[in-house]
């Protein structure tokens, strides 16, 4: 009788299942492919949120620092000082790069709080500011700018003070100066004391530099231009160290942010005829008012011994100009 038993075999083991080298080979270059390309997906969404970010305080600190420097012109006073003391326009270059700076007074509240004995917080109605750019010691490339704050007013409204620091990412700020209105004004570098002012309605004067033409007088040195452009360039700087900026040209991570100012001609005017405060007289000692004493404006303002009727603010001796 046949043997019905199964016949079993042996398997040697070099015939066991298992991954062989080609497929352990492919299985590794396929997972290779899928590292790097989620490596460059990474890479390419990092350097979209930091072209993001940098755009965003491109965005944000060039019209930032523009706003800042118009409030603070809108606030600039010329009552009660000498016009040799209105404003400042120094030409500067830092590091190859237009770096100029402007000072005035103005009656912006001061952004800087000071405290009394009691350590209660004091601010100025009238402070000295000016706006000026040093080099960055983090990256030559780039200057800072900063605000500067001097708390009310000294007898250097120029210099002094506290400064404030606005952005690190400023490639130049150039100031233009214009004497007249045109279709081709020539600009001006700087403006300071010696500048000779076009007074409204007037003829043109001489450039800035002190000598002026025959229709100028001492009433014209210093005092306001007709108009200023403030050109600020910013440009993108990394946010991190050696960060690759390749993604765009250099005229796209530069922009230059531009501002016309044009001062009110109400405050172009001579010195003698800035308008000034009338103080009232104080009565005597019998209640009768002092005749030598300075009439206050106003419809009921008796004319002067000549006929004509006096300037605001009396004769001019009830507010005196502050040296």
């Amino acid at each position: 009788m046949p043997d019905r038993r199964r016949a079993t075999s042996s398997i040697p083991g070099s015939m066991r299942s298992g991954f062989t080298l080609v497929e352990v080979m492919l299985v590794a270059m396929i997972m290779g492919m899928m590292m790097v390309s989620i490596t460059k997906l990474m890479q390419a969404a990092r350097r979209t949120r930091d072209t993001i970010h940098n755009f965003q305080e491109t965005q944000l600190a060039g019209p930032a620092v523009l706003e800042m420097i118009t409030r603070d012109l809108d606030g600039l006073i010329t009552t009660g000082r000498p016009r040799t003391q209105w404003l400042k326009i120094t030409d500067r270059t830092v590091n190859g790069q237009d770096a100029d700076r402007i000072d005035f007074v103005t009656t912006t509240d001061s952004l800087l709080i000071l405290t009394d004995d009691d350590d209660e917080p004091l601010r100025a109605d009238i402070n000295e500011v000016g706006y000026v750019l040093r080099p960055s010691p983090e990256n030559d490339e780039f200057l800072e700018i900063y605000r500067r704050e001097d708390f009310g007013v000294d007898t250097e409204p120029m210099e002094g003070g506290d400064y404030t620091f606005l952005s690190d990412q400023v490639k130049g700020l150039n100031i233009e100066v214009f004497l007249e209105d045109g279709p081709d004004p020539e600009p001006e570098d700087e403006w300071n004391a010696d500048s000779v002012a076009p007074l409204p309605g007037s003829g043109p004067v001489a450039n800035v530099g002190g000598t002026s033409n025959a229709g100028s007088n001492e009433d014209s040195v210093g005092g306001l231009p007709a108009w200023i452009r403030i050109s600020l360039t910013i440009e993108l700087k990394p946010r991190i160290d050696r960060e690759s900026m390749d993604f765009s040209g250099a005229d796209k991570r530069t922009i230059t942010y531009v501002r016309n100012y044009r001062f009110p001609s109400v405050l172009r005017v001579e010195e003698g005829a800035i308008p000034r405060l009338g103080i009232p007289p104080a009565p005597s000692a019998g209640g009768a008012t002092d005749p030598n004493a300075p009439v206050p404006p106003g419809d009921n303002t008796p004319p002067t011994q000549d006929g004509s009727t006096p300037p605001p603010g009396g004769d001019g001796q009830g507010f005196k100009d502050a040296k």
